[in-house]
């Protein structure tokens, strides 16, 4: 069976997601093709910045989302050798943007919140992507259930290992040679934990926990493997899992430690980093190509060490709705062979305006992950004099970003 659609989006994840409500919102029909069954709520939570916010209150769900999340107020760093506090700064200074915004929220939260804005039948569930043919002007998707779909815009939303990507040619993610273990809790009653970010550095190792609402925390643990006692075997065993982190967390708080201990089983998750070259980026055909485009992770994965990755998604969610909407409604156009031409005009805005906000991400969030992980003597005495204050100026600094509004 063959079928045509003018946008076809892969992956309904976060970016697949606010990509169609924000075509949606403008007036741009798209389907997004998931390869599960059902919607995928699974994923803890991530952080998000200023730029995330304003994202997502361009897509008009900001607000909604804000009133199931806790605004953080401080950041507070330790050592992870010694467990003595190097720095705490506010997050609430007068010399923030007045729109400062900075919370950690359940993925689950997100996506619910984006898939109920959108209209009836957007997503097609069970439709995996098994190949992609370039026929003309169109692309012909090729699904598993032998359903085939012709289309004139193709947008890869589907991740780190992603198809879309593959038939572009880009090369592989690398390893950033780090792994990370997150988890989550969750209380009977209020944790009553306070509404800030605390992170311990060094020794190969970064711990952090950050409160989500009232009643759940979200932890991460990213390390070296080289630099601590780490047996890749137990990536396959929750249990191991969590010995592992407790073996680190000797110098942590006797609160984050238990935050640590409580954390269940089934509530961890184990992950090698990996991230995109930047200079990779900085080519326009590894970002459109043939009126086939990518976003998010499929674009370019990243190291956490910023908090960037889910924020910089929706950034780039914005950004392409407006440009293929600009596109579209800027001529009346006669055939769909010059709607195509005048897309990919779009399109190529879309990458010419991304690239080099991606290039500096990706950079600084490795550069950033490199210094806080490392373990020599004088990067470690830096780290406790003068790089917490730097890590976490960095990350407001680069989450003061303004994608833009859907319209201009």
């Amino acid at each position: 069976m063959e079928i045509n659609e003018d946008i076809v989006i892969v992956g309904a994840g976060i970016g697949g997601l606010a990509t169609s409500l924000g075509l949606h919102r403008l007036g741009v029909r798209s389907i997004v093709l998931e390869s599960s069954d059902s919607l995928r709520t699974s994923g803890f939570a991530l952080a998000l910045w200023t730029n995330a916010w304003r994202a997502l209150d361009a897509l008009g769900v900001g607000d909604s989302l804000r009133q199931r999340s806790i605004h953080f107020t401080r950041f507070q760093a330790f050592s992870a050798n010694s467990g003595l506090p190097t720095v705490e700064i506010s997050l609430e200074a007068d010399n923030k943007p007045i729109d400062y915004d900075s919370r950690c929220i359940k993925r689950q939260e997100i996506v619910e919140t984006l898939e109920k804005e959108l209209p009836p039948g957007t997503i097609k569930y069970s439709c995996r992507v098994i190949s992609i043919q370039q026929s003309g002007l169109y692309k012909l998707v090729h699904l598993a259930n032998k359903t085939i779909i012709r289309t004139k815009v193709l947008i890869g939303c589907d991740g780190v290992n992603s198809v879309v990507a593959k038939w572009m040619g880009l090369p592989k993610p690398i390893d950033a040679n780090r792994s990370a273990i997150r988890g989550y809790v969750e209380y009977p009653k209020a944790h009553g934990f306070e509404p800030k970010f605390c992170a311990y550095f060094g020794g190969g190792v970064r711990i952090g926990f950050l409160p989500c609402d009232h009643k759940s925390l979200y932890w991460f643990c990213t390390f070296t493997p080289s630099a601590v006692d780490y047996d890749e075997k137990i990536e396959g065993s929750p249990t191991k899992m969590k010995q592992f982190v407790l073996s680190l967390a000797n110098n942590v708080s006797k609160e984050a430690y238990n935050i640590l201990e409580r954390t269940s089983l089934d509530s961890l998750y184990c992950a090698k980093l990996k991230l995109r070259t930047p200079w990779n980026i900085l080519m326009k055909e590894n970002i459109v190509k043939n009126n086939t485009c990518l976003v998010g992770d499929a674009l370019h994965p990243m190291t956490p060490d910023i908090g960037q990755g889910g924020c910089s998604t929706l950034e780039d969610s914005v950004v392409l709705a407006r440009c293929i909407s600009e596109a579209i409604f800027a001529k009346n156009l006669e055939d769909d062979d010059q709607l195509c031409k005048i897309i990919e005009v779009g399109l190529e805005k879309y990458a010419k305006e991304r690239k080099w906000r991606i290039f500096n991400l990706i950079s600084t969030s490795y550069l950033v992950g490199l210094a806080q992980e490392s373990n020599g003597k004088v990067i470690s005495y830096l780290r406790e004099k003068f790089l917490a204050q730097f890590t976490i100026e960095t990350m407001v600094k680069m989450g003061d970003f303004d994608c833009g509004k859907l319209l201009t």
